[in-house]
């Protein structure tokens, strides 16, 4: 079938290329003739009887935003639409509104749909497909660049980018004070952002979810550097770092809407431990939401118009639904069923892991005596 009209939006976290892959599309779509229409806030837009709700993305409308942070669409993690949130005797209460929407979208003639977003946001398509929506082509986006299927996603590097900037200027204060500084980065169930920030920002602990840890490990290598004169140390923890014998720290609980608990805690506890064992003054610091803005950096700005460029591109050339994979360098249209369901976390022998090792990294891991004044 030819297409005339598609739809895109944008769900879960925002993530930095957000605006650079909803220019491609609509460029490119332009080019071949096709109208792109936007829908904000995730499925709101389809599910709302307010046509602000779902502008059309001409050249004019998406001039000037490759650069910008978030989304000019908006997005949310609570619109599930399977699980909608409508207000009743003024209380949110949870409605199946999938049907409404499957219809809504064939009413106003889209042919297609482009979802932009991670793995939540993949298994909705997956559903939604199920339910009738005619096709859906996703793009891989989240800054924990966990997403099954594909290599990379776009976020992934800016996020990276301001965490490591962050260690930098964490040194000076840290060696100014003779302070332990544990640094919370994002990432969930996978360390992706720990691991490439510590490294690249001289971190001399890092503790990520694929790699339990124990306390006296992370205790052995402090002593050890300031046995050496290195009277300050920079600890890098992901959100979702796990204890040997223990959970992930969660500030929130998983709600009515809300897909996962909220992580968060970590550095705190950390922090605290390590002063009260250690006796070295020591500071914790939640990058949070820091990761998520701003502009993004010159890769995810080029990878964002790859992607982007390449699902107009499939709509055109294939009559398959899938995500547009990075795989090998290149794009891949790659079926949903190879990415919806579980994350793709950091292997223990991933090379990045290994090169941490030989640099002296700790991963709290260790056994005793590993490291060595």
């Amino acid at each position: 079938m030819a297409i005339k009209r598609i739809a895109i939006n944008t769900g879960g976290g925002d993530a930095p290329g957000l605006n650079g892959v909803i220019r491609a599309v609509a460029l490119s779509a332009y080019r071949e003739g096709w109208e792109v229409v936007g829908i904000r806030e995730g499925y709101r837009g389809l599910l709302d009887d307010d046509p602000e709700l779902l502008p059309v993305l001409d050249p004019d409308r998406v001039r000037g935003i490759m650069h910008l942070g978030g989304t000019i669409l908006g997005t949310t993690n609570r619109g599930d639409p399977f699980n909608f949130p409508v207000m009743v005797d003024g209380k949110p209460e949870p409605r199946d509104m999938s049907k409404k929407l499957v219809d809504r979208f064939k009413e106003l003639g889209f042919d297609a749909l482009v979802a932009l977003g991670g793995d939540g946001s993949m298994s909705l398509a997956t559903r939604l497909l199920k339910a009738g929506l005619p096709r859906v082509i996703g793009v891989p986006k989240t800054i924990d660049n966990d997403l099954k299927g594909t290599d990379i996603t776009f976020g992934f590097e800016t996020a990276v980018s301001t965490a490591t900037e962050a260690l930098d200027r964490l040194h000076t204060t840290a060696q100014s004070h003779r302070r332990v500084m544990v640094v919370e980065v994002m990432g969930r169930d996978a360390g992706w952002i720990a691991l490439h920030a510590g490294i690249g920002g001289g971190a001399d602990v890092i503790l990520i979810p694929e790699i339990p840890f124990r306390l006296e490990s992370v205790y052995e290598k402090l002593h050890r550097r300031y046995q050496r004169g290195r009277q300050f140390a920079i600890v890098v923890v992901a959100e979702g770092a796990k204890l040997q014998d223990g959970a992930a720290v969660y500030k929130g609980e998983k709600g009515q809407f809300r897909e996962h608990a909220q992580l968060g805690g970590i550095s705190e506890y950390l922090a605290r431990e390590i002063g009260r064992a250690t006796g070295y003054e020591t500071r914790n610091v939640v990058l949070g939401h820091l990761q998520r803005g701003g502009s993004p950096v010159t890769y995810d700005r080029v990878l964002a118009q790859r992607l982007g460029c390449a699902a107009t591109r499939y709509l055109k050339e294939t009559t398959e639904s899938g995500l547009v994979a990075m795989r090998g360098g290149r794009t891949q249209l790659v079926p949903f069923s190879e990415v919806v369901g579980g994350t793709r976390g950091v292997d223990a022998n991933d090379e990045l892991v290994l090169t941490a090792r030989a640099l002296g990294l700790c991963f709290g891991d260790e056994p005793p005596g590993t490291f060595v004044a």
